[in-house]
C-alpha cells in the first residue's frame, strides 16, 4: 500500500478547493443571462421595461455635431466633438409599478460600448410618478466609423436572484452606408431639452 505523505495530501486537497471554487465561479454569468429577458423593439415601439407595467419609447434619433442645453447661459461654449453626437429622445409612461433605476448605453455591431455624456443636467432616460409621462433626451458621443448595428440597451439595478428583463431598441443603422449617410447629415447644432412631464394618456 503506498502512502502519501502530507504535503501531497495538501497539495492534493488545495486543488480540489480550487476547481470547485472556479466550478461555483464560472455560472454567474450564465446565471445573470438566464435571468434577465431582452424586449427588443424599433424607434417609435413602446417597450415594457424590466418586468413592470411602465413602458419606454424612443421616439426620434438626431445626429448633431455640437450640442447646447437650453437651460444654459448665452455665455456657455457649445459642446464639441471630434466624433459625432447622437441624441435619442424619448417618452416614459409610468404605470402602478414603481421600476427599477435604469442604466442606458449604445453598442455597435463591432462590440463598442458608448457611455451617456456625462455633466449634462438633462441627458438621461428616468420615469415620471404613477400616472404621468414624461418625455427628454438622453447624448452619446461616438465615433463615426463605427455605428453598424447600434442599439440601445436600457438595463435595471438588479440582484441576479431576481428574475428581470431589459430593453433594447434597434436604432436602424444596418450597414455602414447607412451610418455615413447619417453622419454626413447631422445637424450643426442640437439643442438638449429641459424633461416634460404630463398626465398619462388613458
Amino acid at each position: 500500500m503506498k502512502l502519501y505523505r502530507p504535503a501531497t495530501v495538501l497539495v492534493g486537497i488545495l486543488f480540489v478547493l480550487l476547481g470547485g471554487v472556479t466550478r461555483l465561479a464560472a455560472p454567474e454569468q450564465v446565471f445573470e443571462d438566464q435571468n434577465l429577458i431582452a424586449v427588443r423593439g424599433t424607434i417609435g415601439e413602446p417597450l415594457k421595461y424590466a418586468g413592470s407595467d411602465s413602458t419606454v419609447t424612443v421616439t426620434r434619433m438626431k445626429f448633431a455635431k455640437t450640442l447646447v442645453e437650453e437651460d444654459g447661459s448665452d455665455d456657455d461654449k457649445p459642446f464639441e466633438t471630434n466624433g459625432v453626437y447622437v441624441a435619442l429622445e424619448w417618452d416614459t409612461v409610468r404605470g402602478v409599478q414603481k421600476p427599477a433605476n435604469t442604466g442606458a448605453r449604445l453598442i455597435a455591431d463591432g462590440g463598442t460600448n458608448y457611455e451617456p455624456i456625462g455633466g449634462l443636467t438633462d441627458s438621461g432616460i428616468d420615469f415620471p410618478e404613477a400616472g404621468f409621462a414624461k418625455t427628454g433626451a438622453i447624448v452619446f458621443e461616438v465615433n463615426p466609423t463605427d455605428l453598424k448595428g447600434l442599439k440601445l440597451q436600457i438595463r435595471p439595478s438588479m440582484f441576479f436572484t431576481v428574475l428581470n428583463s431589459y430593453v433594447e431598441v434597434d436604432l436602424g443603422i444596418p450597414s455602414e452606408e447607412v451610418a455615413q449617410q447619417l453622419v454626413d447629415g447631422a445637424e450643426a447644432q442640437y439643442v438638449l431639452q429641459d424633461p416634460v412631464t404630463r398626465v398619462a394618456s388613458s
